[in-house]
């Protein structure tokens, strides 16, 4: 199960852009005149009249002054950092993980990303629930199989008489009845489909029958180990190859849909302005001419938004589209196998790993937290060609995502960068770490006979907190 934080942007008008760059102008104007102390200094002053606001004045003499190289201003971390001592940082991790708060059966792994060495070994080989953690795999797997750059295709094409029109499911989950989308940033929405249909269909074509095609996907809609009432919840629903707004029953809302193809199905005649159209299942006719196409946000960024909010329908959707690139069938089974096949061909040593979903919601998953180390370091060092938007998706503590609401170690904004799990009676947290010193880590911690949720949170934060303050030399 997974917390859904919103993202917002902010709008700046081209009047008020004007307005800012005239007053920086001005004010560099003034400093120049000062540095020069006469009058006479050349600079270049915009004018505030007429047609053209760009238009300068050049003033003789000018000159400006030297202000020399600029400063990167995100910096890389530096290569001499020390890397902290293994005694160490074992010495004062042990404790905190042998808390109440974790109860039994925890399993933990501290990784130094630049040189390898494992700094410390608690069971890390020890397959356990993994929770949300699940869906490091579920997305590194997708970046080393699929071109980060591609996008998933939601077509409309003909239907077998007049008047019937197609919704083709590309396994898009984000395609949004609003625009923008209210949940992910950069979706394509109904309304584009809606505007090409109507250009393509002859002038004034009702439309009176919606078809919903989720061919693409097959097999069950909910994994083995999923509970009763996960499907629909408010984290997820039916997995189908056709959906709007993440399967949420109305843009923006926390409750999934029992139907998500319908659902997109009645999206699309509302958009047509066919609110009575029947919406029905079944598959495109052979050879059906296209009447529209949208795409989604790239992979990459499907990953992103997969990991930030803890979003399983786009876990779910990613594994089915690597069981495809890998000619396996688009299943939970399918999926769950190519996730493992790619990863071991990378380089992971999947030993222990037993998927029966890419979300993580099914209690029949099993991790080692050896492996979620493996995949964390993995995309830090390189080693996983492809795999940078796994680090850059994990939310930030204290700042967005799944750990907005929890803390940040004390520390400078972005140092504790990880993946959270939530089951009942299980508790995880897997991602990088940046020390006092300025190392970089990979660590995994998974409690999966835990108890309390807020005591078991508070105590994975504890170790984070303790790895982001500890030199342990």
């Amino acid at each position: 199960m997974g917390d859904i934080a919103s993202n917002g942007s902010t709008m700046v008008t081209a009047k008020t852009g004007r307005f800012r760059r005239r007053l920086a102008m001005g004010v560099i104007g003034l400093v120049l005149l000062l540095i020069g102390g006469v009058v006479g200094v050349g600079v270049l002053l915009t004018r505030g009249g007429g047609d053209d606001p760009t238009e300068a004045v050049a003033v003789p003499d000018a000159e400006l002054p030297d202000l020399g190289d600029a400063a990167p201003v995100l910096a890389s971390l530096g290569s001499d950092a020390p890397a902290p001592d293994p005694g160490v940082l074992s010495s004062r991790l042990t404790p905190l993980l042998a808390t109440a708060g974790l109860g039994t059966g925890v399993s933990a792994e501290v990784v130094d990303v630049a040189t390898g060495d494992v700094l410390l070994d608690l069971d890390a080989e020890d397959p356990a629930v993994p929770a949300s953690t699940t869906k490091l795999l579920t997305a590194a797997a997708a970046l080393v199989t699929l071109d980060p750059a591609d996008t998933l295709t939601t077509t409309v094409v003909a239907g077998s008489t007049p008047g019937e029109v197609v919704l083709v499911g590309g396994g898009d989950p984000t395609l949004s009845r609003t625009a923008p989308s209210q949940t992910y940033p950069g979706a394509p929405t109904v309304a584009d489909l809606a505007t090409q249909v109507v250009a393509a269909l002859p002038a004034g074509t009702p439309v009176t029958r919606i078809v919903v095609d989720n061919s693409l996907f097959s097999g069950a809609l909910t994994a083995p180990g999923w509970g009763a009432g996960d499907a629909p919840s408010t984290y997820a629903a039916p997995v189908t190859a056709t959906a709007v707004d993440g399967a949420r029953v109305s843009p923006g809302s926390l409750a999934r849909s029992g139907q998500p193809g319908i659902d997109a199905g009645s999206a699309l005649a509302d958009a047509l302005g066919a609110p009575g159209a029947a919406v029905v299942l079944g598959e495109a006719p052979p050879g059906a001419e296209t009447l529209a196409t949208v795409e989604s946000a790239p992979i990459a960024r499907l990953v992103e938004q997969a990991l930030s909010m803890s979003d399983n329908m786009l876990a779910e959707a990613l594994l089915r589209q690597v069981a495809i690139a890998r000619d396996r069938p688009a299943t939970f089974e399918g999926g769950a196998q190519a996730v493992i096949e790619s990863l071991s061909e990378a380089g992971i040593d999947m030993t222990g790993v037993v998927l029966s979903d890419g979300s993580g919601l099914s209690q029949a998953d099993r991790i080692p937290a050896g492996v979620l180390t493996a995949v964390v370091a993995g995309a830090a060092d390189g080693s996983l060609p492809g795999a940078s938007a796994l680090l850059s998706g994990l939310p930030v503590a204290g700042y967005d995502g799944t750990l907005f609401d929890r803390g940040d170690a004390g520390a400078a904004p972005g140092t504790v960068r990880a993946k959270t799990g939530t089951l009942l009676g299980v508790h995880a947290l897997a991602g990088t770490v940046v020390t006092s010193d300025g190392r970089l880590l990979a660590f995994a911690v998974v409690a999966d006979g835990s108890g309390n949720e807020a005591a078991a949170e508070n105590a994975l934060d504890d170790v984070a907190a303790a790895l982001a303050g500890c030199g342990c030399r």
